[in-house]
């Protein structure tokens, strides 16, 4: 009988069965080599001992630990055995699985609103005293496969798509030329996991009190907000990228450079979290797509054209055109071409019980505006923002503003005073998109943001808005002449290394004649709406018959533009036709240019399997009447290259090509994304990518021996 309590399983041996537990937990792509699982899903560990486990005799217990000061009020230790009660919907449990003479195993339960991150995972056993043994470490993520996680999503194409997907699409340009510009997410790639703990783990919050931080781990919510404020460096923090949008980029990379979220974190990571020079709008949203995916929470990257900035929360956004005609700063209000964000899919218990708000949410890392002391938003309920609800948490009239504002133009003259001139209600938030589940076509989600232009329910949810900011609704538009219209048109489709050739048709709608002073301008525009270089300026005298008009040919030289586009998203022409004998009289006419930059060809023929070589081969041929210096190609895609592959050339003369072939082996299986990035010194970079969906190896012995030679 004594023998009996004096019992120990003398366990000398722990199995993780990482392999296993990962496939099982969709963590295998991160890595096989380390225990990571899904909170809410069960794993199991073998104990390989010197005698058999005895259910009822034997003492044993597991703990699992995360943070600083670790405890069980906090939610951040558990120390737990078999009990009664354990499985689903129960904190930290254990059931005995299977047992033999050598060996038992276990069957781990995990809360479903654990916190996320690095545990220590140890076991006590003994009788009269008890001996704590380390077992090593599991990593815990959310879990979109768990209806009771927060970040559930029921729709397995879905998780595939805002999860396990490592490649996308973010879209640029405006309205009328929207460029799908290809990215390399990275989530899965080896050291992504540990550099996305490490953002939690240096957050300002984290610092100061730790132990609430990790214990507040188990919210979305919180999380979200950490890595919305952590991805920019304009806090008092460790941010991971600086943001930049006045051109001069000599100390770091041009935002328009990246096409990688994997090299961004790695190069925060390994300069001991120092940020990263320099990134935009699309920058931030990618990298914190990045980071999303890889703690679990579905994610997906959004762009809003004509995008407006509002910073006093008044839904209204100044633009102002001087006495010359030229559209000038002067405020802090904007008008974006586009602007890019994230959504996360998460539950909102926070704000209703009854799931009102549950779904998407706005996140945005660009630092535009302060959330509670921090360069944050969100998140943003998608569907607060459509109702209007904007007294709902977090940043909701400010993501708003960004698809509803109107816009007033103001006309400033010599003296410095300004007049209104007119109110746009229906520019602002057009063609709200974002990459569709499974394919790479454009998804169009303006009607999840708001109802249809001019409609009552759009009008209804506007007013809605304004009550709950408790602002009045000065939407009146001034009345506007229509004596006579004027537009500009394109000639021909603008291309880089041409001259941009356009007319403006200008047309008199009365019975007398019209007397018109015209000035042309056209000006460099950073895509957040702020002019930068005058580039072309034309006066002219016009005179229209009755019901008459005319057409005046506009030429803006390749010479005036070439270089100021490298950082630069468009050229805005305006027009303002002024009545001779009336000079309040005034008619506007503006239009947005992007240049189309030349095509860069990738071809991929062979089928793609997993530990196989395969041959890219990536062309630009160059279009223009001149020598291109600083060249270079770059190959990336992760899960099919374990680092990118760079080919660089000084000088590519008119008409010549630059041919690139890169052998390599797909790592990973499924659908993956190659992308080819051409960078020179006269236009902005090109993009191109191709689909490759890698199979499997033949079997699994083979897939090991090409592993090891890979590896190798």
């Amino acid at each position: 009988m004594s023998s009996d309590c004096s019992y120990e399983p003398h366990v000398h041996n722990v199995q993780l069965h990482r392999r296993k537990n990962n496939k099982e937990h969709h963590t295998d792509d991160i890595s096989v080599n380390r225990l990571i699982v899904r909170r809410g899903q069960p794993f199991q560990l073998t104990f390989h001992a010197k005698q058999a486990f005895r259910l009822r005799q034997d003492f044993f217990q597991l703990v699992v630990q995360t943070g600083p000061n670790a405890s069980e009020a906090k939610g951040t230790r558990s120390t737990f055995g078999l009990q009664a009660r354990c499985g689903f919907g129960k904190p930290w449990s254990l059931e005995l699985s299977s047992s033999t003479d050598t060996s038992f195993t276990m069957t781990v339960y995990s809360p479903t609103d654990a916190s996320i991150g690095l545990y220590k995972l140890s076991m006590l056993t003994g009788s009269n005293t008890r001996t704590e043994t380390s077992i090593g470490t599991l990593t815990v993520l959310f879990n979109p496969w768990s209806e009771d996680d927060w970040v559930y999503l029921p729709k397995e194409e879905e998780r595939q798509e805002y999860v396990m997907n490592e490649q996308g699409l973010l879209y640029s340009g405006n309205c009328n030329f929207i460029d799908a510009m290809p990215w390399d997410f990275g989530q899965f790639e080896d050291d992504i996991i540990d550099i996305c703990l490490k953002l939690l783990d240096v957050n300002p919050k984290c610092i100061n009190n730790g132990m609430e931080d990790c214990s507040a781990r188990c919210s979305p919510i919180y999380v979200g907000r950490v890595v919305s404020a952590m991805i920019n460096k304009d806090d008092a923090d460790a941010g991971v990228i600086m943001g930049k949008w006045d051109g001069l980029y000599s100390d770091g990379v041009n935002p328009g450079f990246w096409s990688s979220s994997v090299d961004i974190l790695r190069k925060w990571f390994k300069t001991a979290c120092r940020p990263v020079k320099y990134g935009q709008c699309w920058v931030f949203a990618a990298v914190m797509c990045t980071v999303l995916r890889c703690l679990g929470i579905p994610c997906r990257v959004v762009t809003n054209f004509v995008s407006a900035h509002d910073t006093n929360n008044n839904l209204f956004v100044d633009k102002y055109i001087n006495h010359y005609g030229l559209l000038t700063k002067h405020g802090k209000d904007s008008i974006w071409n586009f602007h890019v964000w994230v959504e996360a899919w998460m539950k909102r218990p926070d704000i209703s019980d009854r799931g009102v708000y549950d779904g998407w949410q706005v996140l945005d890392s660009t630092p535009q505006e302060m959330s509670e002391g921090v360069f944050c938003c969100g998140p943003a309920p998608v569907k607060a923002i459509l109702e209007g609800h904007t007294d709902v948490k977090y940043d909701v009239p400010f993501v708003f503003a960004e698809v509803n504002a109107d816009i007033v133009t103001w006309m400033l003259r010599p003296d410095g005073s300004k007049t209104k001139f007119s109110t746009d209600t229906t520019s602002v938030g057009q063609f709200i998109s974002t990459k569709a589940v499974g394919s790479d076509k454009r998804l169009d989600i303006t009607n999840q943001y708001k109802y249809l232009e001019g409609s009552r329910a759009e009008s209804d949810r506007f007013s809605c808005a304004v009550r709950n900011l408790s602002i009045s609704d000065d939407s009146q538009d001034v009345p506007a002449s229509r004596a006579v219209v004027i537009m500009i048109q394109e000639v021909e489709k603008p291309i880089s290394g041409s001259d941009i050739k356009l007319k403006l048709f200008v047309r008199n709608n009365c019975s007398t004649p019209q007397a018109l002073s015209l000035q042309i301008n056209a000006q460099t525009m950073i895509y957040t709406g702020i002019p930068t270089e005058h580039v072309y300026k034309e006066q002219n005298e016009v005179r229209l018959q009755p019901n008459g008009e005319q057409f005046l040919l506009i030429n803006i030289p390749y010479a005036n533009y070439k270089q100021k586009m490298l950082v630069n998203n468009s050229i805005k022409v305006l027009a303002i036709a002024r009545n001779s004998y009336d000079s309040k009289e005034i008619y506007i006419a503006e239009k947005d240019i992007i240049p189309q930059r030349p095509t860069l060809t990738l071809k991929v023929d062979e089928t793609a399997v997993q530990f196989s070589k395969i041959m890219a081969e990536v062309v630009f041929e160059n279009p223009l009447p001149e020598t291109l210096t600083n060249c270079s190609i770059t190959l990336m895609g992760s899960g099919l290259l374990q680092q990118p592959e760079i080919c660089r050339a000084a000088l590519i003369g008119p008409r010549e090509r630059m041919e690139f072939s890169v052998w390599f082996q797909p790592c990973r299986t499924g659908l993956k994304k190659l992308v080819a990035d051409f960078q020179c010194s006269a236009f902005a970079k090109i993009n191109a990518s191709c689909n490759i969906d890698v199979k499997p190896a033949l079997a699994d012995d083979e897939a090991q021996a090409r592993m090891s030679r890979y590896l190798v």
